[in-house]
């Protein structure tokens, strides 16, 4: 398996956060498209976010990546958010 954390933070953050919140159900229905989706995972801080995505491969992190960047310029460019702090790497250890 493979991960994937994009952290946003600085202009912009909340406010794309606050939207990506608003548009829950929108988000959920286009990461259930990533090919080897094993989980998803948005996290709310208050003044930005977090996402962990957990795929069986990277080829499915980079479509996440690729589709997470895609929705945002299509929906949220107005924002001006700050391109996320991106964190990957094959996962040790995972308990569901």
């Amino acid at each position: 398996m493979y991960a994937v954390i994009r952290t946003y933070l600085g202009a912009g953050a909340k406010q794309l956060f606050d939207l990506l919140e608003q548009r829950q159900t929108d988000v959920e229905a286009l990461l259930r498209t990533v090919p080897g989706l094993v989980s998803y995972t948005l996290l709310n801080t208050g003044d930005g976010g977090t996402s962990v995505t957990v795929c069986t491969d990277k080829a499915g992190s980079d479509a996440s990546l690729k589709v997470a960047r895609e929705w945002i310029q299509k929906n949220a460019s107005n924002i001006h958010a700050n391109p996320p702090i991106v964190t990957e790497g094959p996962v040790i250890v995972q308990i569901n």
